[in-house]
């Protein structure tokens, strides 16, 4: 499958590129970006080729990845999608449950594949653990954290960038933490409660339609000794908790590409696919609107 990348920030740099450039089933055509210099630079470094214009680059591959910011990803994928291109996207799919919506709608329009990348989802140890949980059922309660350092000290984080400042834990780990309680305890029925902790830190109460309970705690700003992230469910069965370990963000993207190829393959959904991705959006909106005082 012929594969374009569409951004080249640290995650496109670090991830993305060379997972594309190094995966046997595809065959990594060029990259486009905002900077062209970038993308030059990028292109460069991986043996292809730089495109000043995106339709140009769409119009040449079967697929795109995309690591750009949200509300970059989600005009970028409904024009990609318009020119039949599969999508391996990133979380949050779009910065508003409308542009989700539109993904969504250009998606199923065009009848192309899409997979969202939920690095958690692709972890093999974390997929089974998953899978399994889901399986045993009774769950009581779901308890998911995660603790990031981003914002914390000096500022010269890799990932500081513009999108993770103004949008906060909510909107850039959030989507991992409900990636996880999603397929375990059931999709929200409710947001129950939200409430700000220090600096970017929310807590989150969640009633799921199985009848148990969902917390999240999320933070881009924690001390860096308090960094980490873990999922711990208690139930009929027990209490059990997420592995940790077991992979890196070049393994599980590559794995989540394998899955894009397949369901482009079969015609098949896949379980992280935009729409779901769609689904954790309209919970980060509705969290978004009790924080702020606002109807959800």
């Amino acid at each position: 499958m012929r594969i374009g990348l569409l951004g080249t920030g640290p995650w496109a740099q670090m991830v993305h590129a060379p997972v594309l450039q190094a995966h046997e089933a595809l065959d990594f055509v060029g990259v486009w970006g905002r900077r062209p210099e970038a993308a030059k630079e990028l292109a460069d470094r991986h043996g292809t080729r730089a495109y000043d214009d995106v339709d140009a680059l769409l119009t040449d591959v079967d697929a795109v990845a995309v690591a750009l910011p949200p509300d970059v990803q989600a005009r970028l994928a409904v024009r990609a999608a318009g020119a039949g291109c599969h999508l391996l996207l990133d979380k949050p799919v779009a910065a508003t449950v409308p542009g989700a919506r539109a993904v969504v709608r250009a998606v199923r329009e065009a009848g192309v594949a899409s997979v969202v990348f939920f690095t958690t989802r692709f972890v093999p140890e974390a997929g089974a653990w998953i899978a399994e949980q889901a399986e045993t059922g009774g769950w009581f309660t779901g308890h998911a954290e995660w603790l990031g350092d981003v914002f914390h000290g000096t500022g010269d984080h890799p990932f500081a960038t513009p999108w993770r400042g103004e949008k906060g834990a909510l909107w850039d780990v959030g989507p991992h933490a409900l990636s996880v309680l999603l397929p375990v305890l059931g999709d929200v029925r409710r947001v129950t409660a939200a409430a700000r902790g220090p600096r970017d830190t929310v807590h989150v109460v969640l009633d799921h339609v199985d009848g148990a309970s969902g917390t999240l705690t999320l933070s881009l700003t924690a001390p860096p000794a308090a960094t980490g992230s873990g999922v711990e469910l208690r139930g009929t069965a027990g209490v059990t908790r997420l592995p940790q370990g077991g992979g890196d963000a070049a393994g599980a993207l590559t794995r989540a590409a394998d899955e894009l190829l397949v369901s482009a393959r079969d015609g098949r959904p896949h379980a992280c696919d935009a729409a779901f991705g769609l689904r954790v959006t309209e919970i980060l909106a509705d969290v978004e609107a009790l924080l702020e005082g606002g109807a959800h």
